[in-house]
């Protein structure tokens, strides 16, 4: 697995000299960001996004929700204070190009949405996202009546022929490699002729939280839909049609992207404060509290946000991550600066997220001098002393605040295309240096 060459400019992961004491305003949630984006689109009125987050991977899907016709005002919220956009749903049309850059959220939920545009929509993206798995989604969508032409790849590059509408009913996948995939027929289902049902056939499913916050954001704009946790089915959920209303949204900060600076706070022995964090929420960052309270903090949560603090030890951790997997290069790093080795388990999708994550980690820091092993669903780890370093990131944003966490504790590390971070979490390097008081 060669890193990417395209940007080999060198970070310099800042050192931390002493405890770290902050406070850290995250940015807003990538993945409510995006649902809110989609669902917005989809209402029968027009809806209002406050505190938005602004990164690759949202800028990218309000891109390709404008190139099928959806109008989206960027200004300040109705009220005239803070950033927000203004989505207004002026129906959706083809011939468009949708591109996804290497976004899971932009080609997994905009190919239902598409199928009901008018016209042709074509889909492509950065190389890494031809090797994403996608057949989930063109699977069901041809299941419903969509007729989509990829060459048989399931994958991109692709096309999805839209007429209009769909006409929906139930599908039968299986969601096993990305939640994603149920997602992104839940996301559309209210807008196709009999709504959707969604089966799903795997023997796992990865990213429940993610499951929950798509349910709960169509339940907020209007949307029937019924789940295992209702009542229903095991394994199935069900959305009737219906009109979407549009809303005024606040979106929370992103918590899987408040791990860093947690983390910071663990292994420096400091605090770290996170305003706005709510005390209610479908994320999946909600688990750092527990995770890293286990692995030698301790966390309280008041009315202004999140108060975290370091004991000046880090312990290992024997957990499954099944349903959090996007948190494992982060609980990685610091596992591999603790006093005790650590398992990390139930994540043998990311192999298939932004890159092969697994593998990723094992290899960067065991070439900073750790003793990291894969196993068939996650890693084994067992802290050994490190040394300085290049931390190469494959373009994946969760690795490269991996290793800014490392270089933290270890002298001498620097990140190769530390500007990745872009994707969800934007001036990731300011914010980091200014934690530090830098």
């Amino acid at each position: 697995m060669a890193p990417n060459t395209a940007d080999t400019a060198l970070w310099p992961a800042p050192h931390a000299s002493g405890a770290v004491d902050a406070t850290v305003h995250v940015p807003g949630s990538k993945s409510v960001t995006n649902r809110a984006l989609v669902l917005a689109s989809l209402a029968s009125e027009p809806g209002w996004l406050r505190r938005p987050l602004r990164s690759r991977d949202t800028l990218l899907m309000a891109g390709a929700l404008r190139a099928m016709g959806i109008e989206i005002e960027e200004g300040v919220g109705p009220d005239g204070t803070g950033e927000a956009w203004r989505v207004i749903p002026s129906g959706l049309r083809g011939p468009a190009t949708v591109d996804v850059g290497n976004a899971g959220t932009v080609m997994r939920f905009l190919p239902p949405v598409s199928a009901l545009a008018d016209g042709p929509v074509r889909f492509d993206g950065d190389p890494r996202s031809y090797e994403r798995p996608l057949n989930g989604v063109i699977d069901a969508l041809r299941q419903l009546g969509a007729r989509i032409d990829d060459d048989g790849r399931g994958a991109l590059p692709m096309t999805v022929h839209g007429n209009g509408a769909l006409e929906g009913g139930t599908v039968a996948i299986d969601a096993s490699s990305s939640s994603q995939f149920v997602s992104a027929l839940l996301l559309s289902g209210p807008r196709f002729n009999q709504g959707v049902e969604v089966r799903h056939t795997g023997t796992t499913l990865p990213s429940m939280p993610h499951i929950r916050m798509t349910v709960d954001m169509l339940r907020a704009v209007g949307a029937q839909v019924d789940t295992p946790e209702s009542g229903g089915e095991p394994n199935v959920w069900r959305v009737s049609p219906g009109a979407l209303l549009g809303r005024d949204l606040v979106v929370e900060p992103d918590l899987s992207n408040a791990q860093p600076f947690l983390a910071a706070a663990l292994v420096t022995g400091g605090k770290v404060v996170v305003p706005d964090w709510p005390s209610r929420t479908t994320q999946p960052g909600d688990r750092l509290r527990e995770i890293f309270t286990e692995m030698g903090g301790s966390c309280e949560l008041t009315e202004y946000g999140l108060v975290f603090t370091g004991s000046g030890s880090v312990h290992g951790i024997d957990v499954d991550l099944g349903e959090v997997g996007e948190l494992t290069p982060g609980i990685a790093a610091v596992a591999a600066l603790a006093d005790s080795p650590s398992t990390l388990r139930g994540v043998a999708h990311l192999r298939l997220h932004e890159t092969d994550r697994l593998a990723a980690l094992t290899k960067e820091i065991n070439e900073l001098g750790g003793d990291v092993t894969e196993t068939a669903d996650g890693l084994h780890i067992r802290p050994r002393r490190l040394h300085g370093g290049i931390f190469h990131t494959y373009d994946d944003h969760r690795m490269a605040t991996a290793g800014a966490i490392i270089g933290l504790a270890v002298e001498g590390v620097q990140i190769e295309n530390v500007a990745t971070t872009a994707k969800t979490l934007p001036d990731f390097p300011d914010l980091w240096t200014g934690m530090l008081g830098a």
